[in-house]
């Protein structure tokens, strides 16, 4: 089984729930049409990695900050996730009306930072997302749709969050394939503090 980081600790993910369409600018972006409800999509823990691959011309990467559950529904962390999108497959599934998983599921395509405590009050925070040296993503708390608290209460209504489940809330504009050699930094903010930094190198 596939692991994350929390700070010292090693924790198994059950499942990976992902939010759809979370940012106005992002769904604009891919001419999709505004949900009218909450679009949820899981991952399995195959799908974690700690490294970035490259896989194909039509992969996309999509950055999204992530809620790591606690007991009984409770955020217990925060960090940042790549949901990588096999963009050519997605697109061909949905002009049929088919789910999403050949596209979103396969192993490698959720990239994790480690998880830092989150802080007790989350209005303050995003991340700013650099790709060899240039900002090509930005979210922020008051850009989302639906906001971490309403995410997992909607969740929790129909699928038991374990601890050490993790939530992907969702990626703001900016998406876009990417190349080998490609070297990402990502700083998770609350205000103006930075809470959390790391890089990533695109490998074969």
């Amino acid at each position: 089984m596939k692991t994350i980081r929390f700070y010292d600790r090693t924790i198994t993910p059950s499942k990976i729930v992902c939010v759809g369409r979370n940012y106005v600018e992002h769904i604009e972006e891919l001419g999709n049409e505004m949900p009218e409800s909450m679009v949820l999509f899981c991952k399995p823990n195959s799908a974690i990695s700690e490294n970035f691959r490259w896989f194909s011309p039509h992969t996309r990467f999509e950055g999204e900050l992530c809620l790591l559950m606690g007991q009984k529904g409770r955020i217990a962390g925060i960090g940042f996730g790549f949901d990588l999108t096999h963009a050519d497959i997605q697109n061909r599934l949905k002009a049929k009306g088919l789910p999403w998983e050949r596209a979103k599921a396969f192993d490698g395509s959720a990239i994790f930072s480690p998880f830092i405590t989150a802080p007790a009050e989350l209005a303050g925070i995003g991340f700013r997302l650099l790709r060899n040296g240039e900002l090509v993503q930005e979210a922020r708390y008051d850009l989302m749709i639906h906001k971490p608290r309403a995410i997992v209460e909607e969740i929790d209504a129909f699928m038991t969050l374990e601890p050490g489940d993790i939530v992907m809330t969702g990626t703001p504009k900016g998406v876009s394939t990417y190349e080998r050699g490609d070297r990402f930094v990502v700083e998770i903010f609350d205000q103006d503090a930075i809470l959390l930094k790391k890089s990533w190198s695109v490998t074969e």
